[in-house]
């Protein structure tokens, strides 16, 4: 662990009621001594006057100490409860910016010490990261399940049982005058690996984390004058897209983020598809057709007949409020009168739920679904070999692949990529 002794406001940026500072490290309880005379018992809050090293009184504060290694960080900790006005707050932080041995914490820095000291693992960070940014109840509700242990229990369980197949097969590799695989171990070690191979297939096909971070695509798309902007307006409750009865006025994808019902999307406005000699609309349309390509979901406001094949579409008649209706298109809306709005609203969720990941479902990031994927390459080839050599080797690298999804091993190189999502005060 490091010797340094770092500090943060934890708390929300002044004024506010109240002011959370944390110190952490093997000069926190020096720290607090220097400030309020006397140091409270662990985990008991104590009202106490805090002075400068001149003797100023700065404020009247609850302080608690949290002696390590049972704290958040692992380390000592020291809180300060303060009055949350910009001044005090300024005050207290100019002190302890003063005393030797301590300094202000990176972004990230009381998680990572966390994760240093084995308070958390890799995946419940991320978890907290995701946390900090949610902004939906479904981004919340996933974020919390990472950031509970969610995916680390899996992953330990996981984790024993690939320990337990790969005992076996050693023992076999020991103790058998036989020289494959398939006559060495019983059929249930088989049958045990091919059901852990099949999980591992399972989690994977799921809906990824991202999909939920950043939000459904949904890609707006049809001729000129359709009502696309109109409708993006519309669902994402404000003017986000230029709207004019001039057809073509979209040139260049607009993107809208919103949250409806709770969950995420990110609306997608394109160029109306047509042909054009006009050089700029050919570069919209171009990109409005690459923008369907990497679409989660797309509203058709053209054609049924016209409508990109597929179930990622839902054809949209739009301007019902002047056209006749279609019932060959799954919703029929005005985006002036607001008709029929909440039908499409319905499909949007009802889609969406298919899309995303599920209720108390630990949704993988890209990081976890590649070392998910590797430790289920590496399986297959271990159920593939008749080499007892090839197929423990295959089970070590497996077992690796695996440690990569909580950071027991090999990744380094990601941690400051992760710790600086996070707040000072984290």
């Amino acid at each position: 662990m490091t010797a340094d002794t770092i500090y943060a406001l934890s708390s929300g940026s002044p004024p506010a009621a109240v002011a959370v500072v944390r110190i952490s490290g093997p000069r926190a309880d020096t720290a607090l001594r220097a400030l309020a005379g006397k140091l409270p018992e662990p985990r008991m809050a104590r009202l106490a006057t805090l002075r400068s090293e001149g003797g100023e009184r700065l404020d009247s504060a609850l302080v608690l100490r949290f002696p390590g290694p049972a704290s958040a960080t692992g380390e000592d900790v020291v809180e300060l409860h303060l009055h949350g006005g910009r001044a005090v707050v300024d005050a207290v932080l100019r002190t302890l910016s003063s005393m030797a041995g301590l300094r202000e914490a990176e972004p990230g820095e009381f998680t990572r010490r966390a994760f240093e000291s084995g308070r958390i693992d890799l995946a419940e960070a991320e978890g907290l990261a995701d946390l900090l940014e949610a902004e939906t109840e479904s981004q919340r509700r996933s974020a919390l399940a990472l950031a509970g242990g969610g995916l680390s229990r899996q992953v330990e369980a996981w984790q024993a049982r690939l320990l337990d197949l790969a005992a076996q097969l050693e023992a076999a590799i020991d103790f058998s005058d036989v020289g494959e695989v398939g006559e060495s171990v019983p059929q249930s070690w088989f049958a045990e690996a091919r059901q852990l191979r099949a999980e591992w297939a399972a989690a994977l096909a799921r809906p990824p984390a991202e999909r939920l971070r950043d939000g459904l695509r949904v890609v707006i798309a049809g001729p000129p004058n359709a009502g696309k902007s109109s409708l993006l307006n519309w669902l994402a409750g404000r003017q986000a897209a230029i709207t004019s009865a001039i057809a073509g006025t979209t040139r260049d994808l607009v993107e809208a983020p919103t949250a409806i019902g709770g969950t995420p999307f990110l609306l997608v406005d394109t160029a109306g598809l047509r042909d054009s000699a006009d050089e700029v609309e050919r570069i919209g349309v171009a990109r409005a057709e690459q923008s369907l390509a990497a679409a989660d979901l797309i509203l058709w406001l053209g054609s049924p007949g016209e409508a990109p094949a597929g179930g990622r579409t839902l054809v949209v008649q739009s301007k019902i409020d002047v056209a006749p209706r279609d019932p060959a298109a799954d919703a029929q809306v005005s985006a002036e009168t607001g008709e029929g709005m909440d039908r499409l609203v319905a499909l949007l969720i009802a889609r969406a739920r298919a899309l995303l990941p599920k209720a108390g479902e630990v949704a993988l990031h890209r990081r976890h679904r590649a070392a998910l994927a590797e430790a289920a390459a590496a399986l297959e080839d271990a159920l593939a070999t008749a080499d007892f050599v090839l197929a423990a080797e295959a089970f070590r690298t497996a077992r690796s692949a695996i440690d990569r999804i909580t950071g027991r091993s090999g990744v380094e190189e990601m941690l400051d990529a992760l710790f600086s999502r996070l707040c000072v005060g984290k």
